[in-house]
């Protein structure tokens, strides 16, 4: 009899607990990637379009001002209509054919009800880094 009490008392697999904490943990992640992975794939985008644009502007020997209007232009191709180049970068260099930038900006998205995620991106580009 006390054989049959000791194979009762342990148990395989999980329980009705660890699957739900499993659920929520795994919801939790999902949740966190969804509002993450969206901001650094725009900011990859952005570098690549500011860089890009850089380039051009510097080979063109154009302006600041030129180069603002260029990538205003570009965003709005885009449809990136809340972005404005001003509030994403400032000028380094500002001298005809060596423009360079410095690119702070920040997302939030919201995570949950009034929980909100801060995505803060910053990084030079110059006539080096450009593509």
């Amino acid at each position: 009899m006390m054989q049959q009490l000791s194979g009762l008392a342990t148990q395989r697999g999980a329980s009705v607990t660890n699957i739900v904490l499993i659920i929520m943990v795994l919801g939790i992640a999902v949740k966190l990637l969804v509002a993450i992975v969206p901001a650094q794939i725009g900011d990859y985008q952005l570098t690549k379009l500011l860089s890009a644009e850089l380039k051009v502007a510097n080979d063109n020997n154009e302006t600041a001002k030129q180069f603002v209007e260029r990538v205003n232009k570009q965003l709005s191709i885009n449809a990136d209509y809340d972005t404005n180049a001003e509030d994403v970068f400032t000028f380094t260099n500002k001298k005809t054919g060596q423009l360079a930038i410095h690119k702070e900006y920040a997302v939030t998205s919201t995570f949950f009800s009034n929980v909100d995620i801060v995505n803060r991106f910053e990084g030079d580009i110059d006539m080096a880094t450009a593509e």
